[in-house]
């Protein structure tokens, strides 16, 4: 992936398309949650084939796009007719295809300003926390990272636990799951050796285009009051 979907990192996919190539290897990178964030150019990445999910940049759902390097070839996805290059039979999504064309040219003209803005909220976002919460830390690269997407641990906190408390006030993502007892952490965190005591308490978020400064204030007390409420009642529970 060219961006890391749980913690924002960006790989070096240059890096791994050269060793592919040198080695004869057809080289894909999923670029659906570095698209429309940060640049993308298929020459400069040195990529085979590159997919892009529209949703994931103010696009319809339900549409997404496949680059495929000319010369290349690929499988039929399925039999049948001949649409989208005899790859994909099946009527094309046009309303669809027409939103993501769309969606493609906004985020072109405007990455810049929207990443800055993103970038602002996120790191905002990421002050508050760490300035408000004891025992909190950032997960994954510290500059290498999406300008929208921040990961946190919070020091022997259980997210899912937190994220009941939290309801539907503010939309986040756990980092760990527990299942009949067992806490189950994601395979991301546990490639980046995150002990147990900091990725149980991972919650990732993400800010957008249209994100405010005064979402991101009510976020924090939120999120920061439910951890003190947490912490609060497994003091109680000792």
């Amino acid at each position: 992936m060219h961006a890391n979907n749980e913690v924002g990192t960006i790989q070096p996919v240059e890096e791994a398309a050269r060793l592919a190539k040198s080695r004869g290897v057809l080289f894909h990178t999923d670029a659906a949650q570095s698209a429309g964030k940060v640049p993308i150019e298929v020459d400069a990445m040195g990529v085979d084939l590159l997919s892009i999910a529209g949703h994931k940049l103010y696009a319809p759902k339900g549409v997404g796009v496949l680059y495929i390097r000319q010369g290349v070839n690929i499988e039929r996805f399925m039999e049948g007719a001949g649409q989208e290059g005899g790859n994909r039979p099946g009527t094309e999504n046009m309303l669809g295809i027409v939103g993501l064309g769309k969606a493609c040219e906004i985020a072109r003209r405007d990455l810049g300003l929207h990443a800055d803005h993103m970038r602002r909220m996120r790191d905002r976002l990421e002050q508050e926390l760490l300035s408000r919460l004891p025992d909190l830390r950032v997960n994954g690269h510290p500059e290498k990272r999406l300008p929208n997407t921040l990961s946190v641990g919070v020091l022997e906190i259980d997210a899912n636990e937190l994220l009941a408390n939290i309801g539907n006030r503010v939309a986040l993502s756990a980092g760990a799951a527990c299942h009949s007892g067992e806490v189950r952490i994601s395979h991301v965190l546990r490639a980046m050796r995150i002990s147990e005591k900091w990725a149980r308490g991972t919650l990732r978020f993400s800010t957008g285009r249209m994100t405010q400064t005064s979402e991101i204030e009510k976020a924090v007390n939120i999120v920061v009051g439910a951890v003190n409420q947490l912490r609060a009642k497994t003091v109680m529970r000792k």
